[in-house]
């Protein structure tokens, strides 16, 4: 199923992601964790397709399983590193195997790249690029947004500038890199409203269940870490069953009020962990169930 015909139908849509092993030895042990997912009843799972174009062979392998256990896949394509042929190849690829959803990314540069080295032979250096081709061949199309302005953006109004270009590009829905504050949401919301962007906005929750995970999301998404969820990761560092507990309530306060305001899709980014989905699922289940009566 197209993953804009489910958004159009719910109120409120709830979905994972799950990202690939960096070897092959742990492709099953993935799969079952994506298997796993599904019996959570999500709308739909997506797939990353790993750092610098690494680990793309396994992808579209895990959006496929869960294909064939009834539940909706998002496979992620990135430029980074791919010609056009193999770009070509990997789509055809995904629709042989019923795949029907592609986030469209450009893919972040390669950290081992060399100086000189062409990381975009396919001439695509920007998502919206890659939109074109997906959307030519019938793809429902995601992209991603940051709530805080990307990384690489001089100012939020030229971040906001070059989402639209993607959105007009034909892009179906966005979904949003983590954040830990909900006033940045609203407030970015309030921002594509007035740029005439419409299309539905997936909320990305990222439970921090580790004290450590905070440097790297910050180095990962350029988020905002309020001081509520410092304290958390101070008080509870060196104790992991409270801070996971302590971490699965912030992300639970996070989704309630998101759908209280009227946010309509959640996206939550499992790590790879099911326990940790099926936590924040027993605390929200209800809420969405009345949301979507």
């Amino acid at each position: 199923m197209k993953i804009a015909d489910i958004l159009n139908s719910k109120k409120v849509s709830l979905s994972f992601e799950v990202f690939p092993p960096k070897k092959k030895e742990g492709l099953e042990s993935i799969k079952n964790t994506a298997i796993s997912l599904t019996n959570l009843k999500p709308d739909f799972i997506s797939v990353t397709f790993g750092a610098g174009g690494t680990t793309k062979g396994y992808t579209a392998e895990i959006a496929e399983a869960i294909e064939e256990n009834g539940t909706t896949s998002l496979a992620h394509l990135t430029c980074v590193r791919s010609t056009k042929e193999a770009l070509e190849y990997t789509i055809n690829d995904l629709k042989k195997r019923n795949i029907k959803n592609v986030l469209a990314l450009r893919g972040d540069f390669p950290k081992d790249a060399v100086t000189g080295e062409n990381v975009f032979p396919s001439g695509f250096v920007h998502a919206s690029d890659l939109v074109k081709l997906l959307k030519d061949e019938g793809m429902c199309v995601g992209g991603a947004c940051y709530p805080e302005g990307h990384p690489e953006s001089k100012s939020r109004e030229a971040d906001i500038e070059a989402l639209k270009y993607k959105v007009d590009a034909g892009v179906d829905f966005l979904t949003t890199q983590m954040f830990f504050d909900n006033d940045m949401l609203y407030s970015f919301l309030y921002r594509l409203q007035s740029a005439g962007i419409h299309v539905p906005v997936l909320a990305g929750i990222m439970p921090i269940t580790n004290a450590n995970q905070v440097s790297r999301m910050v180095d990962l998404s350029n988020a905002y870490i309020p001081r509520k969820l410092l304290a958390i990761c101070d008080r509870f560092r060196d104790s992991p069953d409270a801070m996971m507990q302590a971490g699965i309530a912030y992300a639970t306060d996070q989704i309630i009020d998101l759908i209280s305001n009227g946010v309509r899709g959640i996206h939550i980014y499992t790590m790879n962990k099911p326990e940790i989905a099926q936590a924040i699922i027993k605390n929200v289940d209800e809420i969405i169930k009345a949301t979507n009566s």
